[in-house]
C-alpha cells in the first residue's frame, strides 16, 4: 500500500516556478501525486518530484546527456527516467543561470514554431535594446 503522506513542500518549487513562468504561455499546475508543476500548452515542462528531493525537467536525450556529463553535482538520472526525455535536478543544488538555461531548453521543446519565432524575435530586440543599438 502506497504511503499517502505528503513528502514535499510546495514552497521548494517557488524559485523554479518563478523562472519557468517567465516563458511565454506557461501555466502553473498540479501534477503527479499533487506536486506543483509548470506546463506549456497543457504539456509538462517541469515539476517537483513527489519525493521532494528534486525537480523533474523535460529535456531531449542529447541535451540531457550533455548536462549529466557537465554538471553531475546538479543533475542526475533516476533509473525510472532512463527511457524518458527527462532529467532530475537536485532541489537545493543549482544556480539561477543554469536553471534558466535548462528551463529555456525545456520550454523550447514544448513551444510551437510560432511561439519560438515570437520568442526569438523578442529576445533579439531585448538584446539590441540592452546594447543600445535600437534607433
Amino acid at each position: 500500500m502506497k504511503d499517502q503522506r505528503q513528502k514535499f513542500n510546495y514552497a521548494d518549487f517557488d524559485p523554479v516556478k518563478a523562472v519557468a513562468l517567465t516563458f511565454p504561455d506557461t501555466e502553473e499546475g498540479i501534477s503527479h501525486e499533487g506536486t506543483p508543476s509548470v506546463t506549456v500548452r497543457g504539456k509538462l515542462m517541469c515539476r517537483l518530484h513527489d519525493s521532494g528531493e528534486f525537480i523533474s525537467i523535460r529535456i531531449g536525450f542529447e541535451e540531457r546527456d550533455k548536462y549529466l556529463d557537465s554538471h553531475p553535482e546538479i543533475f542526475h538520472l533516476p533509473d525510472h527516467f532512463k527511457a524518458y526525455p527527462y532529467i532530475a535536478m537536485w532541489l537545493h543544488n543549482y544556480n539561477k543561470v543554469l536553471l534558466t538555461e535548462i528551463l529555456e531548453i525545456s520550454w523550447k521543446g514544448r513551444a510551437t514554431k510560432k511561439q519560438l519565432k515570437d520568442y526569438e524575435s523578442k529576445k533579439a530586440a531585448s538584446l539590441l535594446e540592452k546594447l543600445d543599438i535600437v534607433d
